[in-house]
């Protein structure tokens, strides 16, 4: 516990006194703070000016992060006959119809990222309040319900985060791992709030990006300029 106590109060100590530092110096102090014996993945969280219990102000998307997210993603896709070949030829870990949604009604959720064809969407709809509240339901505004299972597969393996507003207004997301090189986080950061902020929906009124904060995995947190996090 002293060892942990000792990381965490000088993870700390770099961060103290910073706020609204530029991406790069914000990238550069996680790099500097993370000291987990695992690749801690970089988090963004953005506050933004909407209340997400109004349909015209929910915020819900996707973006291809430019350099991947380093994350190994298991992917699932309902589809039959040819479509089913075309998802296991894209590198799908599981494909089924029938015999997977008995596999999910039992519990059992081996996968990440879920994908179906537009004809197996009745037989998705009954896991609803099962994928709904672990963000794993098929959707085609995030480009989950497809005839193109194979790009779906494929950019699901490569590096594409989808991001769903909370209740407090808050979207959160994993950008990259502290291993990647501080240019190609920041490329990354850039990416996913740019992704945000074209999602914006036509009921958000006032300001609509109001804070933009990074941390790894297990260290504190510091918020990023705006102006900064915007930059192209």
């Amino acid at each position: 516990m002293a060892k942990v106590a000792k990381r965490t109060a000088a993870a700390r100590a770099l961060f103290e006194g910073k706020a609204n530092v530029t991406v790069e110096e914000a990238v550069e102090l996680i790099k500097k703070a993370a000291s987990a014996k695992f690749d801690e993945t970089v988090e963004i969280s953005m506050n933004l000016g909407v209340d997400p219990r109004h349909a015209d102000q929910m915020v819900r998307g996707v973006v291809n992060l430019p350099n991947g997210t380093g994350k190994t993603v298991r992917v699932a896709v309902f589809a039959r006959g040819a479509k089913a070949d075309e998802a296991k030829a894209a590198g799908a870990e599981i494909v089924g119809a029938e015999d997977l949604l008995e596999t999910i009604q039992k519990g059992v959720i081996e996968f990440d990222r879920c994908i179906a064809t537009p004809d197996m969407m009745p037989l998705v709809g009954r896991l609803g309040k099962i994928l709904g509240p672990r963000n794993l339901m098929p959707n085609p505004k995030v480009g989950t319900v497809t005839m193109d299972v194979g790009t779906a597969v494929k950019n699901a393996k490569g590096g594409e985060v989808q991001f769903k507003v909370e209740k407090a207004g808050i979207i959160h997301g994993g950008v990259g791992k502290v291993s990647f090189e501080g240019g190609k986080l920041a490329e990354n950061i850039r990416a996913f709030v740019d992704a945000v902020s074209r999602a914006k929906p036509t009921g958000a009124k006032g300001t609509y990006l109001k804070k933009v904060s990074l941390s790894s995995t297990m260290g504190p947190g510091v918020s990023v300029d705006l102006a900064s996090a915007t930059a192209k």
